[in-house]
Protein backbone atom coordinates (compact mmCIF):
# COMPACT_ATOMS: atom_id res chain seq x y z
CA UNK A 1 0.00 0.00 0.00
CA UNK A 2 1.38 3.44 -0.81
CA UNK A 3 0.81 6.29 0.66
CA UNK A 4 1.57 9.90 -0.77
CA UNK A 5 4.48 12.17 0.16
CA UNK A 6 1.65 14.47 1.87
CA UNK A 7 0.42 11.83 3.90
CA UNK A 8 3.66 11.16 5.26
CA UNK A 9 4.55 14.57 6.80
CA UNK A 10 1.72 15.02 7.71
CA UNK A 11 1.74 11.63 9.81
CA UNK A 12 5.25 13.12 11.08
CA UNK A 13 4.03 16.63 12.10
CA UNK A 14 1.78 14.33 14.16
CA UNK A 15 4.37 12.37 15.44
CA UNK A 16 6.11 15.78 16.39
CA UNK A 17 3.47 17.02 17.96
CA UNK A 18 2.54 13.75 19.81
CA UNK A 19 6.05 13.43 21.26
CA UNK A 20 6.15 17.20 22.69
CA UNK A 21 3.60 16.16 25.23
CA UNK A 22 4.50 12.75 26.37
CA UNK A 23 6.74 12.16 29.14
CA UNK A 24 10.02 11.84 28.76
CA UNK A 25 11.77 8.75 29.30
CA UNK A 26 13.70 8.50 32.23
CA UNK A 27 15.86 5.31 33.78
CA UNK A 28 14.68 3.98 37.47
CA UNK A 29 16.17 5.87 40.08
CA UNK A 30 19.09 3.98 41.27
CA UNK A 31 18.87 4.84 45.21
CA UNK A 32 21.63 2.62 45.76
CA UNK A 33 24.29 5.32 44.23
CA UNK A 34 21.54 8.28 44.59
CA UNK A 35 20.85 9.99 47.71
CA UNK A 36 18.50 12.54 46.66
CA UNK A 37 16.14 13.07 43.85
CA UNK A 38 13.41 15.90 42.26
CA UNK A 39 10.23 14.80 40.76
CA UNK A 40 9.78 16.54 37.67
CA UNK A 41 6.31 17.09 36.28
CA UNK A 42 5.71 16.71 32.33
CA UNK A 43 2.20 17.82 30.83
CA UNK A 44 0.35 14.55 31.61
CA UNK A 45 2.66 12.57 33.84
CA UNK A 46 6.14 12.92 35.64
CA UNK A 47 9.20 10.96 36.87
CA UNK A 48 11.93 10.72 39.46
CA UNK A 49 15.10 12.70 38.37
CA UNK A 50 18.35 11.72 40.47
CA UNK A 51 20.38 15.09 41.59
CA UNK A 52 23.89 14.94 41.84
CA UNK A 53 25.01 15.08 45.92
CA UNK A 54 27.04 18.55 45.48
CA UNK A 55 26.12 20.11 49.07
CA UNK A 56 28.20 18.54 52.25
CA UNK A 57 26.55 20.87 54.94
CA UNK A 58 26.81 19.13 58.32
CA UNK A 59 24.81 19.43 61.57
CA UNK A 60 27.57 21.03 63.01
CA UNK A 61 28.32 23.26 60.50
CA UNK A 62 24.69 24.87 61.27
CA UNK A 63 25.16 27.96 63.78
CA UNK A 64 22.70 29.69 66.24
CA UNK A 65 20.18 26.53 65.50
CA UNK A 66 20.95 23.82 68.60
CA UNK A 67 18.36 23.41 69.90
CA UNK A 68 15.94 22.98 66.22
CA UNK A 69 19.06 20.81 64.95
CA UNK A 70 18.25 18.19 68.15
CA UNK A 71 14.76 18.48 67.46
CA UNK A 72 15.08 17.17 63.98
CA UNK A 73 18.21 15.06 64.13
CA UNK A 74 15.87 12.83 66.93
CA UNK A 75 12.86 12.70 65.00
CA UNK A 76 15.10 11.84 61.57
CA UNK A 77 17.19 8.97 63.82
CA UNK A 78 13.99 7.51 65.37
CA UNK A 79 12.80 7.32 61.16
CA UNK A 80 15.70 5.60 60.20
CA UNK A 81 15.73 3.56 62.65
CA UNK A 82 12.05 2.20 61.83
CA UNK A 83 10.38 3.69 65.16
CA UNK A 84 7.65 5.58 65.22
CA UNK A 85 8.53 9.37 63.71
CA UNK A 86 6.76 12.81 62.88
CA UNK A 87 6.24 14.56 59.69
CA UNK A 88 7.66 18.00 60.10
CA UNK A 89 7.37 21.56 59.62
CA UNK A 90 9.97 23.96 59.85
CA UNK A 91 8.87 27.43 59.96
CA UNK A 92 10.09 30.59 61.00
CA UNK A 93 12.22 33.56 59.39
CA UNK A 94 13.88 33.76 56.06
CA UNK A 95 17.56 32.79 56.36
CA UNK A 96 17.28 30.86 59.36
CA UNK A 97 18.45 27.50 58.51
CA UNK A 98 15.31 25.94 57.93
CA UNK A 99 16.73 24.23 54.13
CA UNK A 100 20.32 23.53 55.08
CA UNK A 101 18.69 21.86 58.35
CA UNK A 102 17.35 19.11 55.61
CA UNK A 103 20.51 18.82 53.61
CA UNK A 104 22.48 18.31 56.39
CA UNK A 105 20.17 15.74 57.93
CA UNK A 106 20.48 14.05 54.50
CA UNK A 107 24.24 14.18 55.01
CA UNK A 108 24.34 12.72 58.52
CA UNK A 109 22.20 9.81 57.93
CA UNK A 110 22.43 8.98 54.29
CA UNK A 111 24.85 6.12 55.48
CA UNK A 112 22.08 3.93 57.25
CA UNK A 113 19.68 4.85 54.33
CA UNK A 114 17.90 8.32 54.49
CA UNK A 115 17.25 9.63 50.95
CA UNK A 116 15.42 12.90 50.03
CA UNK A 117 13.22 13.30 46.96
CA UNK A 118 12.68 17.69 46.93
CA UNK A 119 8.86 17.95 45.26
CA UNK A 120 7.69 21.33 44.21
CA UNK A 121 4.27 22.81 45.46
CA UNK A 122 2.74 22.41 42.02
CA UNK A 123 3.41 19.07 41.93
CA UNK A 124 1.69 17.91 44.93
CA UNK A 125 -0.88 16.51 43.47
CA UNK A 126 1.38 13.92 42.33
CA UNK A 127 2.03 12.63 45.58
CA UNK A 128 0.17 9.26 44.81
CA UNK A 129 2.60 8.45 42.36
CA UNK A 130 5.46 9.35 43.92
CA UNK A 131 4.58 7.03 46.71
CA UNK A 132 4.12 4.12 44.69
CA UNK A 133 7.38 4.59 43.02
CA UNK A 134 9.28 4.21 46.54
CA UNK A 135 6.89 2.18 48.70
CA UNK A 136 8.64 -0.83 47.93
CA UNK A 137 12.10 0.68 48.24
CA UNK A 138 14.66 -0.95 51.22
CA UNK A 139 15.11 2.75 51.96
CA UNK A 140 13.89 5.60 54.37
CA UNK A 141 12.65 8.78 52.33
CA UNK A 142 12.41 12.16 53.01
CA UNK A 143 9.29 14.00 51.08
CA UNK A 144 10.80 17.62 51.14
CA UNK A 145 8.81 20.60 49.58
CA UNK A 146 10.69 23.88 50.52
CA UNK A 147 9.58 26.94 51.01
CA UNK A 148 5.76 26.30 50.53
CA UNK A 149 2.65 28.36 51.15
CA UNK A 150 -0.76 28.64 49.67
CA UNK A 151 -2.53 31.49 48.46
CA UNK A 152 -6.72 31.61 48.84
CA UNK A 153 -7.90 29.90 46.34
CA UNK A 154 -5.27 27.16 45.81
CA UNK A 155 -6.42 23.43 46.00
CA UNK A 156 -3.10 21.41 46.05
CA UNK A 157 -3.01 21.89 50.21
CA UNK A 158 -6.08 18.89 50.25
CA UNK A 159 -3.80 16.91 48.86
CA UNK A 160 -1.13 17.12 51.12
CA UNK A 161 -4.08 17.09 54.41
CA UNK A 162 -4.66 13.59 52.73
CA UNK A 163 -0.87 12.35 52.49
CA UNK A 164 -0.25 13.47 55.78
CA UNK A 165 -3.52 11.62 58.14
CA UNK A 166 -3.45 8.57 56.92
CA UNK A 167 -6.10 8.58 53.58
CA UNK A 168 -6.34 6.44 50.94
CA UNK A 169 -3.72 8.99 49.74
CA UNK A 170 -1.36 8.65 53.02
CA UNK A 171 2.46 8.44 52.76
CA UNK A 172 3.76 4.97 53.02
CA UNK A 173 5.62 3.72 56.06
CA UNK A 174 9.07 3.98 54.48
CA UNK A 175 8.36 7.86 53.85
CA UNK A 176 8.20 11.22 55.99
CA UNK A 177 7.38 14.92 54.71
CA UNK A 178 9.19 17.87 55.74
CA UNK A 179 8.09 21.07 54.99
CA UNK A 180 9.86 24.49 55.38
CA UNK A 181 7.82 27.83 55.06
CA UNK A 182 7.71 31.05 56.41
CA UNK A 183 4.13 31.09 57.57
CA UNK A 184 3.58 28.78 60.60
CA UNK A 185 -0.12 27.83 59.48
CA UNK A 186 0.80 27.82 55.57
CA UNK A 187 -2.33 29.10 54.25
CA UNK A 188 -3.11 32.47 55.06
CA UNK A 189 -5.39 33.76 57.81
CA UNK A 190 -6.91 37.61 57.46
CA UNK A 191 -7.98 39.72 59.82
CA UNK A 192 -11.64 38.78 58.96
CA UNK A 193 -10.94 35.26 59.73
CA UNK A 194 -12.15 36.37 63.27
CA UNK A 195 -14.84 38.63 62.72
CA UNK A 196 -17.62 36.33 63.82
CA UNK A 197 -20.35 36.98 62.18
CA UNK A 198 -19.38 39.72 59.76
CA UNK A 199 -17.38 37.06 57.77
CA UNK A 200 -15.83 38.40 54.19
CA UNK A 201 -18.44 37.07 51.52
CA UNK A 202 -21.07 36.10 54.10
CA UNK A 203 -19.11 33.27 55.90
CA UNK A 204 -20.66 33.45 59.08
CA UNK A 205 -19.33 30.01 61.24
CA UNK A 206 -15.91 31.64 61.79
CA UNK A 207 -14.57 29.20 64.00
CA UNK A 208 -15.07 26.50 61.19
CA UNK A 209 -13.03 29.13 58.79
CA UNK A 210 -10.25 28.82 61.15
CA UNK A 211 -10.17 25.21 61.79
CA UNK A 212 -10.19 24.50 57.77
CA UNK A 213 -6.53 27.13 57.38
CA UNK A 214 -5.21 25.52 60.81
CA UNK A 215 -6.13 22.26 59.79
CA UNK A 216 -3.30 21.43 57.21
CA UNK A 217 -0.51 22.24 59.93
CA UNK A 218 -1.97 20.28 62.37
CA UNK A 219 -1.36 17.45 60.66
CA UNK A 220 2.73 18.04 60.93
CA UNK A 221 3.74 16.26 64.46
CA UNK A 222 6.16 17.98 64.86
CA UNK A 223 6.57 22.19 64.77
CA UNK A 224 10.13 23.12 64.70
CA UNK A 225 10.27 26.89 65.02
CA UNK A 226 13.40 29.43 63.49
CA UNK A 227 13.67 32.96 64.71
CA UNK A 228 15.75 35.94 64.08
CA UNK A 229 19.17 35.87 66.16
CA UNK A 230 19.42 38.82 69.14
CA UNK A 231 22.31 40.56 68.20
CA UNK A 232 24.48 38.83 70.96
CA UNK A 233 23.56 35.83 68.68
CA UNK A 234 24.19 37.08 65.63
CA UNK A 235 27.81 38.52 66.34
CA UNK A 236 28.37 35.24 68.44
CA UNK A 237 27.37 32.94 64.60
CA UNK A 238 29.63 35.77 63.33
CA UNK A 239 32.39 35.43 65.01
CA UNK A 240 32.36 31.36 64.59
CA UNK A 241 31.68 31.32 60.73
CA UNK A 242 35.07 33.71 60.62
CA UNK A 243 37.00 31.17 62.29
CA UNK A 244 35.92 28.18 60.96
CA UNK A 245 36.55 29.93 57.10
CA UNK A 246 40.03 31.07 58.68
CA UNK A 247 40.71 27.62 60.08
CA UNK A 248 39.71 25.99 56.47
CA UNK A 249 42.30 28.38 55.26
CA UNK A 250 44.98 27.98 57.80
CA UNK A 251 45.02 31.61 58.57
CA UNK A 252 43.68 33.40 61.32
CA UNK A 253 41.95 36.89 61.70
CA UNK A 254 41.53 38.44 65.09
CA UNK A 255 38.13 39.62 66.44
CA UNK A 256 37.94 43.36 66.23
CA UNK A 257 35.80 46.19 67.25
CA UNK A 258 35.87 47.24 63.52
CA UNK A 259 34.84 43.59 62.84
CA UNK A 260 31.87 44.03 65.01
CA UNK A 261 30.93 47.41 63.91
CA UNK A 262 31.26 45.68 60.48
CA UNK A 263 29.31 43.05 61.20
CA UNK A 264 25.99 45.47 62.77
CA UNK A 265 26.00 47.47 59.87
CA UNK A 266 26.22 44.39 57.23
CA UNK A 267 22.94 43.10 59.27
CA UNK A 268 20.94 46.35 59.23
CA UNK A 269 21.90 46.79 55.54
CA UNK A 270 19.85 43.07 55.14
CA UNK A 271 17.50 44.01 57.46
CA UNK A 272 18.38 40.78 59.30
CA UNK A 273 20.09 38.91 61.71
CA UNK A 274 20.16 35.41 60.61
CA UNK A 275 22.59 32.57 60.04
CA UNK A 276 22.72 33.41 56.38
CA UNK A 277 23.32 36.99 56.68
CA UNK A 278 26.41 35.89 59.95
CA UNK A 279 27.95 33.81 57.10
CA UNK A 280 27.80 35.82 54.11
CA UNK A 281 29.29 38.72 55.99
CA UNK A 282 31.90 36.25 57.49
CA UNK A 283 33.07 35.53 53.82
CA UNK A 284 33.20 39.02 52.84
CA UNK A 285 35.34 39.92 56.29
CA UNK A 286 37.45 37.13 55.42
CA UNK A 287 38.23 37.48 51.83
CA UNK A 288 38.64 41.40 52.23
CA UNK A 289 41.03 41.34 55.51
CA UNK A 290 43.35 38.45 54.28
CA UNK A 291 43.65 40.08 50.78
CA UNK A 292 45.00 43.10 53.00
CA UNK A 293 47.64 40.47 54.48
CA UNK A 294 48.69 39.02 51.39
CA UNK A 295 48.77 42.59 49.49
CA UNK A 296 50.74 44.26 52.74
CA UNK A 297 53.15 41.17 52.76
CA UNK A 298 53.81 40.96 48.91
CA UNK A 299 55.05 44.90 49.74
Amino acid sequence: MKFDAELIAQMKRVLAAVEQILPQVADPVDWSNTLAASWRSHTVAGYLEALPHTTQTRLEDLLGIEAQKILAADNTAQFVAGLPANNVLLWGSRGTGKSSLVRALLHEYSAVGLRVIQVDKDDLPHLPDIFAQIKSEPYRFILFCDDLSFEAGELSYKVLKSALDGSVYSAPPNCLIYVTSNRRYLIPQYDYDNLGNHMKGGEVRASESIEEKSSLSDRFGLWISFDSFSQEQYLHVVRQCIQRLCSELGRALPWTQACEDAALKWSHDKSKRCGRTAFQFARRWVGMELRKQDDAAAE
